[in-house]
């Protein structure tokens, strides 16, 4: 094994370990870790099988398997920022439906609390 499969194993391995340990502690909710650690573990795969990152850098046309396998990894990137864009935009229009309920509350409680002048 070169020195690049090393840092790319050694990398896989600890951002796999990485999420494990934020799931377990509880500052990553485990719906979002899925898709890391999907990543982590192909990333990990990828690092220790280098046949198959061969035969993938060949498919893909790419002259040297570890960019190969950085390809990959920006791949998954991808697919989790996008994730994260969806979670994102459907929070924001959540938080914009409560503001607009809590200032009808709001307006509906001033309202019949006024005295009616007649």
């Amino acid at each position: 094994m070169d020195r690049i499969q090393w840092v790319s194993i050694l990398g896989s391995a600890g951002l796999l370990l990485g999420v494990l340990e934020l799931v377990r502690s509880r500052r990553l909710q485990e719906e979002y870790s899925l898709l890391w650690l999907f990543t982590a573990a192909v990333l990990l795969l990828l690092s220790c099988w280098r046949g198959l990152l061969d035969r993938i850098a060949i498919l893909l046309g790419i002259q040297v398997p570890s960019n190969a396998l950085f390809l990959v990894g920006f791949g998954f990137l991808l697919l989790i920022l996008l994730h994260f864009s969806v979670v994102h935009s459907r929070l924001s229009e959540r938080s914009n439906r409560l503001a607009q309920e809590i200032s009808l509350l709001k307006e509906a409680r001033e309202s019949s609390a006024e005295p009616e002048n007649e």
